[in-house]
């Protein structure tokens, strides 16, 4: 057991105790890795910053019943998994209202170059490609690509045999991959880099 699962646990068990900086410690550990899960999972900020507050009051309020048997982020990746799908379930229930998220635009004013250019269409590409994944196949595949969790980790979180997210994540990472081939046949061509 490493350090940091050693002072997780420790702040796990003084918030639980009542300790409300333990608890505020935990939660600002969480939150980034909760909202990229969100994020990825529903597609756009909005929804997902939605998603991924449902996900650290779900925390909150699930904290007294947490029993140690999973790795409390293994645990909280549940819990975000969840709310995202909650987010999506209640999102098809309301209209669309407005055109969809615009893509990030650097605050500073300087002209970030091309390169950076690249970065972002290539990161809003590989964001249509998992959104036209179903779920299925999305899930497993964010948990693994984004939040770099393990098959046994992935498979605790989604309730289903290691088997099945082996073949959940080879089936949609060939899936983004044909996606992606078919809006950029460039990358059908071989590269001339090294």
């Amino acid at each position: 057991m490493g350090p940091d699962a050693v002072d997780t646990a420790a702040l796990v068990a003084a918030a639980q105790g009542g300790d409300r900086a333990a608890l505020e410690r935990l939660l600002r550990h969480q939150h980034d890795r909760v909202w990229a899960v969100c994020r990825r999972v529903v597609g756009n900020d909005a929804d997902a910053s939605d998603a991924a507050q449902e996900a650290l009051l779900a925390i909150v309020r699930g904290l007294p019943r947490f029993d140690g048997r999973a790795a409390f982020g293994t645990w909280c990746y549940r819990i975000a998994t969840n709310a995202a799908l909650d987010e999506l379930r209640r999102r098809r229930r309301r209209p669309a209202l407005g055109e969809p998220d615009a893509p990030f635009e650097p605050g500073d004013g300087a002209d970030p170059g091309p390169a950076f250019d690249l970065r972002v269409a290539d990161r809003l590409r590989l964001d249509e490609a998992l959104a036209r994944l179903p779920e299925e196949f999305r899930l497993p595949v964010v948990l693994r690509d984004v939040c770099d969790l393990d098959y046994a980790e992935i498979a605790e979180t989604l309730q289903i045999p290691p088997g099945t997210v082996r073949s959940r994540i080879a089936r949609g990472r060939a899936a983004v991959a044909t996606w992606l081939r078919n809006q950029d046949p460039e990358l059908d061509r071989p590269s001339d880099r090294p």
